[in-house]
């Protein structure tokens, strides 16, 4: 059966008046045909640039295990990347070096795998991701399913045990769902259940759901269909069917008889209510309502429920909503978080007190079409690439697996179209009318949860497991031996890229512009760079600058901040102001029907902001409250850590990154006037447009609204001072005690971006910690099973030299030894380990064949411009990447690895339990000098009070 339809269509002019079932989604062609096997095969065609998606979703995951065998659908995300029979090897290898990004996920109800490959290798993910449908079982060993099993579990020390409120979502689903549900265990499962799993549990899992018959593969991008076809035929259509998958039909959840009140104490800086209301499946009636009515409550800046808690009565740091709908049950959930000092009984009752409101009365007809604006803007913004996460690959096969139909896009559009205000009055009434679930998590030393869910739903899937028999499977069938699995196939001629046209321009106030088009979406991303950030801070009152940008867009002289927000959100554009250590950056985004009313906002925003008293103290205290919460995160103490370390406290780049305290209280309105007057000026600023403009058309705009803008006297140089020498190599514990793991980063002062030894540092930074194949990832994670992932980068600054820095979050008890594989990893680097042809020529192309995909999208299209504009590169800059890469030799990697990373001069930090691993980490060789330091109230590193 073949299906050739399109997710329909065009937008409409601006200005026009839209009836409200108006077509306003982009088109996005597809062809649907299904294999003898039961594969169902999407097309979707997209010449623009020379990348192919191929993304495969399985219809399984953990909502298909069972009590006793959970976390299987998880164990098997990482399985399939160990190799299968006709390649035994690390799976990212052969893709990464066609300069391939590639990744799964797993959720309750499926598991996604997905590439981004250069064109010419499309036959080469296809003949990968068909291996390890139809051939994975004959390379899955018992070592390899054990060393899988230790990265699950670092995963969830990394992702569930040290993170704050981690552990809520594993909390809410026990509270929320009987044991027996297959959507009260958390996608990661036990890790009981995983160690009892033996080798045959695990493959009759997959052999039940890992099949032609239970998948959906779509292809998308650069590709001709008739050849995609053939090689879909001759790679996937020998795999036999498998098994029927029966539909998962969960046990009926009796409504609650009262509200279930549960509360957490743990690591975290700030208290925290979540209020949990069962809803609806995803795409079943109600849905979209649902939706709605979580954006109306706290969707944004002129949502409900941050109007009363966070902007008026300033009692909560912020508010989300949301109506996470799947595919058999939803739950509509309302976070909120507390400010400091203030009552999590108090926040509770202002969110149920705004929930009556709505009972009472509908919503404005304004606020459903905010709502549904953002909504319509967020889904055109999602469809700029072709592959990835939410891409348009992966948002075809989402609705083929969920819907049966490829072009559900527009009939779901059209849901959110209808929803009106009495209908959202409808289900506040039906759903957050009833008995709710209520958990309250408040700062403690140690995590203690009363009464823990968890405990007796645990016990009682013991339980459930000793009387469960699973149904056997027929033997499954062989699969012909064929000459093509003998080898990975070869690529294709490689395919011409032609960077799009760079039109450069200057306002007359100076300002420069620079405009890329790209009329596949109706979109644009006007981008405004500045060159001032962080460092720019005076040193008594760091958090200048990130206070400036958060009051930035709260109100102009003409427009106060809920009429900014009002009229950004009404039409579904979206603006931040942001700052990094040397730049700011005012970023926006719209649909192309809606640019010259929003330019006018945006225009008036950067030219006139009068940084209102009230809304500068708001913000202070925003950010006062979240300096309690870095101070329970521990890779952003690591990060605090780095820069006092290498640059010392008075330096631009060694102070506060998150500021202090006092210096946050010491800030003034005046301050950020003068600071912007003096700072933010025309002439120095570059706007970046891209996407369905001309140069002509937006710089007509841009002068119409901007060119009135005028910059007076002479703008201030920055000053630095030099940075302090390299000390001996040495430890620095940072003490965080009752840590699930310890975070260990090995770090010095690297070197200029616009150093000659750029290129050979990427290629260098790339065989060492820089992806997922490199030397330092593959060693912990892979070889040793210490942690879920270790890396390495510069951090490029544009004054002076950033830091270069290797991390990975490691198990407690192997702190020690982990710190031993970084400094054997860093003497490898310089020359311990050679660099072998084969290694040097994967990161080589690696870096250079995905080069390209970095200029798929529009926002992909700014990111390279603004840092061509940060770091003053030539306008050729990207046109010598490529041939800069390809000309590093080993030997210049060794040499550039010697000159920048001296093993005599590192900076070891290591934030952890210290009771647990000082030591250990004492007994090493470096470690005799080992340093115990805490932040002190203004995060300056001190020795403790012993």
């Amino acid at each position: 059966m073949i299906v050739m339809m399109t997710l329909a269509c065009a937008s409409t002019l601006a200005g026009a008046a839209e009836p409200a079932s108006a077509v306003r989604l982009p088109e996005i062609a597809f062809e649907k045909y299904q294999l003898p096997n039961g594969l169902q095969i999407i097309l979707h065609e997209d010449r623009s640039t020379p990348i192919v998606a191929v993304n495969v979703w399985y219809h399984v995951g953990s909502k298909n295990e069972r009590p006793g065998k959970t976390g299987f659908a998880h164990l098997f995300e990482h399985m399939m990347f160990q190799g299968s029979q006709h390649y035994d090897d690390d799976y990212f290898g052969p893709l990464q070096q066609a300069g391939g990004q590639l990744n799964g996920s797993t959720n309750q109800d499926r598991t996604n795998y997905w590439e981004t490959v250069p064109s010419n290798y499309l036959e080469l993910a296809l003949w990968m991701e068909s291996d390890r449908m139809g051939f994975l079982l004959p390379a899955m060993t018992q070592d390899k399913l054990d060393n899988q099993r230790d990265v699950v579990r670092n995963e969830r020390r990394q992702s569930y045990e040290n993170r704050p409120y981690g552990l809520v979502y594993e909390v809410l689903l026990a509270g929320t769902y009987p044991p027996d549900h297959p959507y009260s265990w958390p996608t990661i499962g036990s890790m009981a259940d995983l160690a009892a799993a033996s080798r045959e549990d695990i493959a009759d899992f997959f052999r039940r759901f890992y099949h032609p018959g239970n998948a959906s593969l779509c292809i998308a991008g650069d590709f001709d269909s008739a050849t995609v076809k053939r090689l879909v035929a001759k790679y996937f259509g020998p795999i036999p069917p498998g098994p029927p998958v029966p539909r998962v039909t969960p046990p009926p959840v009796a409504p609650l008889t009262a509200d279930v009140r549960m509360r957490m104490m743990d690591r975290v800086g700030l208290a925290r209510v979540y209020l949990a209301w069962r809803s609806v499946p995803l795409y079943a009636a109600d849905d979209a309502e649902l939706d709605v009515l979580a954006d109306i409550l706290a969707g944004g800046k002129t949502s409900r429920l941050y109007r009363r808690l966070v902007r008026d009565k300033q009692i909560a740091q912020d508010v989300q909503a949301s109506q996470h709908s799947r595919e058999a049950d939803g739950m509509l959930m309302i976070t909120v978080t507390a400010r400091p000092g203030q009552s999590l009984a108090d926040l509770e009752a202002a969110v149920l007190d705004e929930i009556a409101g709505l009972h009472a009365a509908p919503p404005a007809a304004e606020e459903v079409a905010r709502a549904v604006a953002r909504h319509e803007s967020s889904v055109i913004r999602q469809l700029q690439s072709v592959g990835g996460f939410g891409g348009r690959a992966d948002q075809l096969n989402l609705y083929n697996v969920y819907t049966g139909d490829p072009g559900f896009l527009q009939q779901d559009f059209q849901r959110y179209l209808q929803v009106d205000s009495a209908a959202v009055q409808r289900v506040a009434k039906k759903y957050l009318g009833a008995n709710k679930l209520v958990l309250e998590v408040t700062p403690g030393a140690e995590t203690t949860i009363s009464p823990d869910p968890r405990e007796p739903a645990a016990k009682a899937r013991e339980a459930l497991a000793l009387a469960y028999r699973e149904t056997p499977l027929p033997p499954a069938a062989e699969i012909p031996a064929a000459d093509d699995r003998r080898q990975l196939p070869a690529a294709e001629l490689p395919p011409e890229f032609t960077l799009p046209t760079i039109h450069q321009r200057v306002l007359s106030n100076g300002m420069q512009v620079l405009v890329v088009e790209n009329h596949e979406l109706p979109s644009v991303s006007l981008n405004v760079v500045l060159p001032v950030g962080t460092s720019s801070d005076d040193s008594g009152r760091t958090g200048l600058v990130n206070l400036m940008a958060a009051v930035w867009v709260e109100g102009t002289r003409t427009r106060s901040s809920e009429q900014i927000a009002e009229a950004l959100a009404n039409i579904g554009a979206r603006l931040s102001v942001s700052a990094d250590w040397d730049t700011s950056a005012a970023r926006l985004f719209t649909l192309k029907r809606t640019l010259p009313a929003v330019l006018d906002v945006f225009a008036d925003v950067l030219q006139n902001p009068v940084f209102p008293a009230a809304e500068l103290e708001r913000q202070r205290n925003i950010a006062i409250g979240r300096l309690l919460q870095v101070r329970n995160d521990p890779n952003a103490l690591a990060n605090l850590a780095v820069a006092a370390k290498l640059y010392g406290s008075e330096h631009p780049y060694g102070r506060p990154e998150y500021s202090t305290e006092r210096a946050l209280k010491a800030i003034g309105r005046d301050d950020l006037e003068t600071f912007y007057r003096a700072h933010v000026r025309p002439d120095l600023a570059t706007l970046i447009a891209v996407g369905d403009v001309t140069a002509d058309e937006i710089v007509r705009e841009l002068e119409r609204a901007l060119g009135d803008w005028k910059a007076a006297g002479n703008p201030p140089k920055p000053a630095f001072p030099p940075i302090p020498p390299g000390l001996p190599t040495s430890v620095t514990l940072v003490d965080k005690p009752g840590a699930a793991q310890s975070v260990i980063t090995v770090c010095l002062v690297g070197t200029e971006r616009v150093t000659p030894d750029y290129f050979s540092l990427m290629v260098m930074n790339a065989m060492f910690g820089g992806q997922f194949s490199s030397r330092l990832n593959m060693n912990l994670r892979e070889n040793k099973g210490y942690t879920y992932g270790a890396r390495t980068a510069f951090d490029w600054r544009v004054h002076q030299p950033g830091p270069f820095v290797a991390r990975s979050s490691v198990q407690t008890a192997v702190t020690a030894p982990a710190l031993v594989e970084f400094l054997n990893e860093f003497e490898g680097m310089r020359g311990g380990r050679p660099i072998g042809s084969e290694e040097l020529e994967f990161n080589k192309n690696y870096l250079t064949r995905g080069y390209p995909a970095r200029f798929e999208t529009p926002s992909d299209m700014a990111s390279q411009l603004e840092t061509l504009v940060q770091f003053r590169l030539p306008d050729d800059y990207f046109n010598t990447v490529i041939p800069g890469i390809m000309a590093v030799s080993a030997e210049e990697a060794v040499r550039v690895a010697r000159k920048y990373l001296d093993v005599e001069r590192l900076t070891v930090i290591v934030v952890g339990d210290r009771n647990r691993i000082e030591d250990d980490l004492r007994a090493l060789p470096i470690g005799k000098d080992l340093q115990v330091m805490q932040f002190d109230d203004d995060f300056r590193l001190v020795q403790p009070r012993e």
